[in-house]
């Protein structure tokens, strides 16, 4: 099947899966092919916050999000952090498109020092490299000096930066709306159609 589009979603270790979950779910749905990089605190983070367990093994957890999100055979695809001959880790085949949803402190200073120890900051390194669309969205209060510098150093080098703040002129009525309103502003940025967030002034 012809896809309209492969990005990479990159899940770390911060707050928020819930927003990598939902945002997984849509991209499958607008029927776009998805490389997915799980960092081992990512899992964690999951079962701690949603109940949902992920193996460690690519295959073992491609084959419970393919059956979660119902996807279509070989729409998605989990990388283990290791798997450098994995099309995410070289400029010849990366997509051109990569969201790091939840985007830990520690990744953000990674990327930013060009650090590519684990294929989530390679993949993101490529990206930045061949002058894609890299996008991250931080979930952490307050952010430090440290962070602030390494957000607008990234910035500066044509990476969005979108902290994982929602608004709430839309009158959320659950967390599931303010889920949504981050997820259709990534959506947004990505230059996916989405309907799951309504815009300003067409309430």
């Amino acid at each position: 099947m012809a896809y309209k589009g492969t990005i990479t979603l990159a899940i770390t270790g911060a707050s928020g899966s819930a927003y990598a979950l939902r945002l997984l779910q849509c991209l499958l749905a607008a029927e776009y092919k998805v490389y997915v990089l799980i960092s081992s605190a990512a899992r964690v983070v999951l079962d701690t916050e949603t109940g949902f367990k992920l193996p460690g093994s690519p295959d073992a957890a491609t084959a419970i999000l393919v059956e979660k999100f119902n996807a279509k055979e070989g729409q998605l695809k989990v990388f283990g952090k290791e798997q450098w001959f994995s099309p995410v880790a070289s400029g010849s085949a990366a997509p051109k498109q990569m969201i790091v949803c939840p985007c830990s402190t520690g990744t953000l200073a990674a990327i930013s020092q060009g650090m590519s120890d684990n294929l989530i900051e390679r993949a993101a390194d490529v990206v930045i490299k061949e002058r894609g669309q890299l996008i991250l969205v931080p979930r952490e209060t307050p952010f430090s000096t440290i962070h602030l510098a390494n957000m607008h150093s990234l910035s500066q080098m044509g990476v969005t930066i979108m902290p994982a703040a929602p608004g709430f002129y839309h009158n959320p009525e659950s967390i599931d709306d303010l889920i949504d309103f981050m997820v259709g502003r990534m959506l947004d940025h990505l230059g996916i159609e989405q309907a799951i967030m309504p815009r300003w002034g067409y309430q």
